[in-house]
């Protein structure tokens, strides 16, 4: 870094010693000389600064990975929960529509059956009333009873079959539970991807933060070793180059 500030000095005693342009502010000076002087300033400055700007580049480029890939997964997840949420919905309708056309048909056959009975307790009754018209009381008393005990049946197995035809719909309605469980599942996926992104913002800016900081100590001890030179230059009697500097309106 000396040699920088020493370079520094020599072209501004080259511009201050060139020699004017008449009529302008301009100045002719030696082309090789003050090219020399830059060479000098290039090399001599610090290769540490060319990583600094590497690490800040690729702490950009790491926080613009994390966006798109939390972008990404939160994406994903929106669309695997409307997926699961759709397909829960088709389902329960589906089960719900087979379970009213299961309690709808149970009752329907229910009913012809009842229907069935009422017709067989009837045409027998007109049997046994034509065939035993003398024993018409007695006959005619056992077949009502027959006929009773029929329909008692058939209306029995007919409540039946309803009551198993609601208990069926209502379990099958119950799984519409599915619908929540995919509710849960895409909560916690997007809760997932929000706290990975977290995580690797957060290791983003360690990375950088360590890497400012040892640039830091770096230069801290490369300025203190400089002004332990200049003051042993200035010990040794080597020409003071500060009051050129501050000439110059140079500021170290």
């Amino acid at each position: 870094m000396y040699r920088v500030f020493e370079a520094l000095d020599e072209l501004v005693a080259i511009v201050e010693e060139a020699r004017g342009v008449p009529m302008t502010a301009s100045c002719v000076v030696p082309r090789g000389d003050v090219l020399e002087l830059l060479d000098d300033v290039r090399d001599a400055i610090p290769a540490e600064l060319d990583d600094a700007q590497d690490v800040l580049d690729h702490r950009d480029k790491l926080i613009g990975d994390a966006r798109m890939q939390a972008d990404k997964t939160v994406g994903d997840a929106d669309e695997s929960a409307r997926t699961m949420l759709d397909d829960a919905r088709a389902d329960a309708d589906r089960m719900l529509a087979d379970a009213k056309a299961q309690a709808d048909r149970m009752v329907q056959e229910a009913r012809a059956h009842a229907d069935d009975l009422v017709a067989d307790a009837q045409a027998q009754a007109r049997d046994l009333v034509t065939d035993a018209q003398n024993q018409y009381e007695n006959v005619t008393g056992r077949a009502r009873a027959e006929a009773d005990r029929m329909i008692e049946a058939g209306k029995a197995s007919y409540d039946r079959s309803v009551a198993d035809g609601e208990a069926e719909q209502a379990r099958l309605v119950s799984q519409t539970e599915v619908v929540q469980a995919a509710h849960a599942e895409s909560a916690r996926v997007i809760d997932g991807a929000h706290a990975e992104s977290d995580r690797l913002r957060t290791e983003c800016d360690e990375y950088v933060d360590g890497k400012l900081a040892e640039f830091e100590e770096f230069l801290g001890t490369t300025m203190r070793s400089v002004g332990r030179g200049r003051q042993q230059l200035r010990v040794s009697g080597v020409p003071d180059y500060a009051e050129a500097d501050h000439r110059a309106g140079w500021r170290r």
